[in-house]
């Protein structure tokens, strides 16, 4: 790799293919570096079975370029996990993205030079790059979670996470434990299950879940997606979870009978998809306790009338509040039906020790051939800390996020940090990725453009024998990120989300500071946020130092712009 770059980008997922496209675009010189051996990122690491996205099948896809919505295949609802990384590599070939990719790469630290303004960056390879700006796009949910349970390392059988499953791992015949229900968990027994000799679900909190619907598109739907993507993806960007359907407006209290409330929860079950369970039917019910629980009750009847065991539908069935990320299956209750399929309740009878030939509890011992950590992840900042980041005067990433967790102005910059860009960072907004990445991804590439324009203009003046002045650079004000934290923390102000412990906030690793991760304020929002950000100059970002014959529009120091319009209703078009 030259020294040389202007760009390097972190990751090979949605968001740096993306990434890598538009500086392209730019006219910049950029890299991306990927520490597996192709593209994908979380859905090249991800294929443990039953893999699947629960975002429907077209909109979890890019926007940007026409052509290829209306021509790539799909056949099903939703997209299964060799569909959407063979959608990544089809992308990658279609724009000629590849030769400017080196896989097999990790990044391992990087340190900002304030003399010569750009990163001074130590690969895997030996390699040592200066880049001018580092965008890192590392995913939400890459870094593996696995649980401290003594005894783990005797265990004489095959362990394994979902998050690295070995591709010869075959689970026919064979005695499988499962530790873990969330959404990983529920698609791998349900894809399992029928195929093993006996499994067992070792689950602490049990699940909210909705069948998903999934099967082949039915004739007609694809012309009729292909004739409306336009306002499609117009209105996945004018919604709040950005899922392709139209959240409703509707208060759980506006339909005060019994019969009429659930008939709407029977519609959305049938239907299916978990976000259009939670949001479709009525607007509340991630905020009020009453219609929560309507909703929470709903499903625990189905556990119980699909669940023919009584005990084993007992324990599967939650009873917290149902506002951890929404979940969908293609029929995971039905699978402890099968006689070989049993539940462990971890919060009646806890895991006392991994043994070397299985599990134990305190209520007896499981034989096992596999254990399986369905345990997810170390979400947001799990890959930032594995990595020695510097910025300002020697501040590392990780101890500028120890006291308070990990921060960062839009979830995109952090200060102290010049030029270093995230997509997806903390704090960013919690919806459907793929126009979250790019609502990131346009504003990094629109920042690093003019960022470049002064830059060159200043060079010009240079040379012109004008006076030089410091090279410009990208980076957050302290009160920028404080007061979008701030807008964040109202935006989850009487949230239920906030009141369940979940990876969301970081409870599902011990000791991982509990803090705010997302902004709970709608795609919608964001984008009306970001604009004005854009509009005002840039606001919450240092100026951009521009020649002084350069007229120049007043940066705003300021860091929230003003409130943002509230959630419009839009027509459904599909």
């Amino acid at each position: 790799m030259a020294n040389s770059l202007d760009v390097l980008i972190v990751g090979a997922g949605f968001g740096g293919i993306y990434q890598l496209y538009r500086l392209r675009q730019q006219g910049l010189k950029a890299k991306v570096i990927e520490m597996a051996s192709d593209v994908g990122g979380t859905w090249y690491h991800n294929r443990y079975p039953g893999a699947m996205s629960d975002t429907e099948s077209f909109v979890y896809r890019y926007s940007w370029d026409k052509e290829d919505l209306l021509t790539y295949p799909w056949s099903h609802y939703y997209v299964k996990q060799p569909e959407v990384l063979k959608y990544l590599e089809h992308v990658v070939e279609r724009h000629d993205l590849r030769r400017d990719m080196q896989f097999n790469t990790e990044l391992l630290s990087a340190d900002w030079d304030e003399a010569s303004k750009t990163w001074r960056v130590e690969l895997s390879t030996g390699e040592t790059v200066h880049p001018r700006y580092l965008v890192t796009a590392l995913g939400l949910l890459s870094k593996a979670n696995y649980p401290d349970i003594p005894g783990l390392d005797t265990f004489k059988g095959v362990k394994c996470h979902t998050a690295a499953w070995p591709r010869d791992l075959h689970l026919s015949g064979k005695r499988v434990g499962v530790i873990g229900c969330g959404s990983t968990g529920v698609q791998v027994i349900t894809d399992i299950a029928p195929k093993v000799s006996s499994l067992i679900s070792f689950q602490r909190h049990p699940q909210y879940s909705v069948p998903s619907g999934d099967g082949p598109v039915a004739p007609g739907y694809r012309e009729r997606v292909n004739e409306n993507y336009d306002e499609i993806f117009k209105q996945v960007k004018n919604s709040i979870v950005g899922f392709g359907f139209v959240e409703s407006t509707v208060p759980f209290s506006a339909v005060p009978s019994p019969e009429e409330r659930e008939a709407i929860f029977e519609r959305l079950w049938n239907q299916g998809n978990g976000f259009k369970f939670m949001f479709d039917g009525f607007c509340d019910i991630a905020t009020n306790k009453e219609a929560n629980e309507a909703a929470c009750a709903f499903i625990r009847k189905k556990i119980a009338q699909i669940v023919r065991d009584p005990e084993k539908a007992r324990k599967l069935q939650p009873h917290d509040y149902y506002a951890r990320r929404p979940l969908c299956d293609g029929g995971y209750f039905e699978r402890f039906n099968l006689p070989h399929v049993d539940v462990v309740q971890l919060q009646e009878t806890p895991i006392t020790r991994v043994t070397p030939t299985g599990i134990e509890t305190t209520a007896g011992s499981y034989d096992l051939d596999v254990i399986v950590f369905a345990t997810g992840f170390d979400a947001i900042e799990g890959n930032y800390n594995r990595i020695r980041i510097r910025g300002r005067g020697g501040l590392t990433l990780r101890d500028y996020w120890a006291p308070n967790g990990p921060t960062a102005y839009l979830g995109v910059s952090v200060p102290n940090f010049p030029n270093l860009l995230m997509i997806t960072g903390p704090q960013g907004p919690f919806t459907n990725l793929p126009p979250a990445i790019e609502a990131h991804v346009d504003m990094i590439s629109g920042l690093i453009a003019r960022t470049e324009e002064s830059r060159q203009k200043q060079q010009q003046q240079t040379t012109g024998g004008g006076a030089g002045g410091e090279a410009p650079v990208i980076e957050s004000l302290p009160e920028a990120e404080q007061g979008w934290l701030d807008e964040c923390e109202r935006m989850a102000e009487g949230s239920l989300f906030k009141e369940t412990a979940s990876w969301i906030f970081g409870q599902n690793v011990p000791g991982k500071k509990y803090a705010l991760r997302f902004y709970f304020g709608g795609l919608k929002s964001y984008y009306e946020t970001m604009q004005k950000v854009i509009d005002n100059d840039y606001a919450g970002f240092k100026p951009i130092s521009v020649p002084a014959d350069t007229p120049k529009q007043a940066a705003s120091s300021s860091g929230v712009p003003g409130e943002v319009q509230g959630q419009e209703e839009i027509s459904a078009h599909v």
